[in-house]
């Protein structure tokens, strides 16, 4: 796990896939034909820590849905990318409009994908994490496999172990808790 935590921490930005990743992977369609997704909220708090600390976000996906512009500008991403099979062109062409100054080569990328698209981009970062759920091929590549289902907190968990390889976990945890103000009256 140390070396998971230290691998993590070297992540300059979290690249998301989003059908399996953060979505559950289904295609819903209403009567009218509009296709809706579900998200998870605690990725949504996971992806807003990451900006806090100064890690980048990007969504790489092969479909094109309004929702995914809606949920990306929600929670703040940074890239959104969509409508590109080749995932692995798109992370490149993404990378090389970044500011030289970010100093971002793939190797200081965190890739989460769960099927056989993803499997080329997450070869070329420098930490890749799939679901449990994810093909097969996938999980083999794979340096992490969340506990969590796509969809349903994945992300969050890729996102608390870049934090904590980041030494930002516990300051992180301490916005949200009383802990420190409690350990603190109890020394008045």
């Amino acid at each position: 796990m140390q070396d998971l935590i230290k691998k993590a921490g070297q992540v300059k930005m979290l690249v998301m896939d989003v059908d399996g990743i953060l979505s559950n992977g289904q295609i819903i369609y209403d009567a009218n034909g509009i296709e809706t997704k579900a998200f998870s909220v605690q990725d949504g708090v996971g992806i807003k820590s990451l900006a806090r600390y100064g890690i980048l976000t990007a969504i790489i996906t092969g479909r094109s849905s309004p929702m995914v512009n809606k949920r990306a500008a929600e929670t703040g991403v940074d890239y959104v990318v969509q409508g590109r099979d080749d995932k692995l062109i798109a992370l490149t062409e993404l990378l090389s409009t970044l500011d030289p100054a970010l100093n971002i080569t793939a190797a200081d990328c965190a890739y989460m994908g769960d099927d056989l698209p993803d499997i080329k981009a997450m070869q070329t970062v420098g930490f890749a994490a799939t679901v449990p759920n994810a093909h097969a091929e996938v999980i083999n590549r794979s340096d992490m496999v969340t506990t969590r289902a796509g969809g349903t907190g994945a992300v969050r968990e890729v996102c608390d172990l870049i934090l904590k390889g980041h030494g930002h976990y516990q300051d992180f945890i301490a916005h949200y808790t009383l802990d420190e103000v409690q350990a603190q009256d109890n020394l008045s």
